[in-house]
């Protein structure tokens, strides 16, 4: 019974999957939750039977201590039975614990690829920009954002490394990189699942910022040798004390107390640098030094995941044992609160030694930290991006071309849209055709359509997979102008915002990659001629920068300026059934300007007399 739960997934010989992820999910998940039920009947057992073994040691006990019946030496055999029941009755709690974690982790999964995941995961907000050039505008963030399909990450870090991937485009080299990493991690499933479990609880640990901040420091307690001095005064406390017990003497006890208290008052600033140090710094350490470990033991054939594994060691040991060590520290340190521990603090010197072993610590380890707290990030990116790839096995990866900015989706989709209501559509802009204008009404698909474009070249910058059946593209710098409002705080218009907007993406022009604009409803903020006039000035500066993009309009007037912009331009439109009251989208994108408006039907549908 016992090995039944042993819960690594490392060494259970499990073969990779070969059935569908659904279905390879809802085995796992009833697997996991027949061991939660196993360890729920056995737990109150376990819990009888301890009772039981401490009412018969209590009767033994008071039948030799009262009666002098029994011996005392009867007492080690209920007490070792206690004992032994515990530490299993420990196990199997543990066990049910981690198979009820293992079963959430399957109905997350599920809920992923059956697009009911909104609301289930970490929304990323803390990493949302608002002037950022794409990231409100494309919803990598926020409940039911991209970030939340994508993230698995255990650590802020993770989180971090995640977040960074998707907010700037990568180099070509980092993205193949990446697509090895992924490929090889998205059949990992026992791997995953085994880092998902790691730690006291489910929650997003480790705090980085914090932890490096107190492992660079610079030495807070010196000089290094005053340790011995210090160790010395400890045994001359205990030598004191056993000469004030059987000699009578406080003399040499009252002395040593006195010399300890100066000691004490002269480190009392530089001891609590070091052991208080920062209270977030020490949280999660022993799932940090967990998820090392497991890392450290996979075993991994991509070059760049075994260079990664090659950074996990500092003085001769590995990086999970050093950060075993630290873990055993801050335990120390934080049993200083425990009331015999204070009382004996001066006499041992336990505080001021435990500074200088923490000192210690950091001198041999501190400066590699940042690069173990790296490769737990990139790793936990891999694994979000793997996972997605897992759930998702029809999105491939996107092929990089050379030359001119160009684009070439077929069958894009947003990722964000259910499967079911997702309708796909194919976008080519080359050389020749430099900027799709698309036209079309109200709620007619415009705006999603660029979304769904810039959402999947983030994907492609970062070296994830694309929601499409292809999708070749030279390396983009994405830049969009889509969810722009006024501002009553910053005292600007929306169409002010615009143009502040357009500003910056012109900016980006002159970056390492050319620019994909995305464009919605551009320049609407203003008059019908100066929206003409600017809307050709801003896309013939966009394209004389080498940028590409898709412009959306419901102004009739922007389809007729592809012979004033040098004939790079073609209209495409969106259009749309009004039947019965009712309006009826099939969004597919047309080549051509739309030929029909919505307006007034939708205005007069809800009763005004126009």
């Amino acid at each position: 019974m016992g090995g039944k739960l042993t819960w690594s997934t490392a060494h259970m010989g499990a073969s990779k999957p070969t059935c569908s992820p659904a279905d390879e999910y809802r085995e796992r998940l009833q697997d996991r939750q027949d061991r939660a039920d196993r360890c729920e009947k056995i737990h109150p057992r376990l819990g009888n039977t301890r009772l039981v073994l401490a009412i018969i040691t209590a009767a033994l006990g008071w039948e030799s201590i009262s009666r002098h019946a029994v011996s005392l030496w009867w007492l080690i055999l209920p007490i070792i039975a206690f004992a032994a029941v515990a530490m299993y009755h420990s196990r199997v709690l543990r066990a049910k614990e981690l198979a009820n974690r293992a079963v959430s982790v399957y109905r997350r999964g599920l809920a992923r690829i059956e697009d009911r995941w909104a609301g289930m995961g970490q929304t990323g907000e803390r990493f949302n920009d608002p002037h950022h050039q794409y990231a409100a505008d494309l919803d990598l963030f926020g409940n039911g954002g991209l970030f939340e399909l994508l993230s698995t990450a255990r650590t802020r870090i993770g989180e971090a490394t995640l977040a960074q991937w998707l907010l700037s485009p990568s180099s070509i080299d980092q993205i193949r990189q990446r697509h090895e990493a992924v490929r090889e991690l998205r059949l990992e499933l026992d791997f995953r699942e085994d880092l998902a479990l790691l730690g006291k609880d489910a929650e997003i640990g480790v705090h980085p910022h914090a932890l490096l901040n107190w492992a660079e420091a610079p030495r807070q307690i010196s000089p290094q040798w005053a340790q011995w001095p210090v160790l010395v005064l400890a045994i001359f406390s205990i030598a004191g004390a056993f000469v004030w017990a059987y000699q009578g003497s406080s003399i040499p006890l009252i002395f040593t107390l006195l010399v300890e208290t100066g000691v004490m008052y002269f480190f009392r600033k530089s001891v609590g640098r070091v052991l208080a140090g920062s209270e977030q710094a020490f949280l999660d350490l022993n799932l940090l030094s967990g998820m090392l470990a497991r890392i450290e033991s996979q075993q991994f054939t991509c070059p760049y995941l075994q260079m990664l594994q090659t950074d996990l060691s500092s003085a001769a040991i590995t990086a999970s044992g050093a950060m075993a060590r630290l873990s055993k520290i801050v335990n120390w340190s934080e049993s200083r609160r425990n009331l015999i521990l204070r009382t004996l603090d001066i006499p041992l010197m336990y505080s001021i030694q435990l500074a200088f072993v923490a000192e210690r610590w950091r001198r041999l380890h501190g400066s590699a930290v940042r690069a173990w707290l790296r490769v737990v990030g990139e790793v936990e990116a891999f694994i979000s991006m793997a996972t997605y790839s897992y759930e998702h096995p029809a999105d491939p990866f996107p092929e990089f071309l050379s030359g001119s900015a160009s684009l070439q989706g077929t069958d894009i989709g947003h990722p964000l849209i259910a499967e079911a209501t997702c309708v796909r559509n194919s976008v080519t802009i080359s050389e020749q055709v430099r900027v799709l204008l698309i036209s079309g009404s109200n709620m007619s698909g415009k705006s999603t359509l660029l979304r769904a474009v810039g959402v999947n070249v983030v994907l492609a910058m970062a070296g994830a997979p694309v929601r499409a059946k292809s999708l070749r593209l030279t390396p983009l710098q994405t830049g969009a102008s889509i969810r722009i409002n006024d501002s009553l705080q910053d005292g600007s218009s929306r169409f002010y915002a615009e143009i502040t907007r357009l500003r910056k993406l012109f900016d980006l022009t002159s970056g390492d990659f050319p620019l994909l604009f995305l464009l919605d409803e551009l320049l609407q903020g203003t008059n019908s001629r100066d929206r003409l006039i600017g809307a050709e000035g801003v896309i013939s500066a966009f394209l004389s920068r080498k940028a590409i993009g898709l412009v959306s309009t419901h102004d009739l007037a922007l389809t007729d300026m592809n012979g004033r912009i040098g004939g790079r331009l073609q209209n495409f439109h969106f259009q749309e059934e009004f039947e019965d009251g009712r309006m009826h989208f099939d969004y597919k994108l047309r080549e051509g300007v739309v030929t029909k408006s919505n307006g007034l039907a939708l205005m007069r549908s809800i009763g005004l007399d126009v």
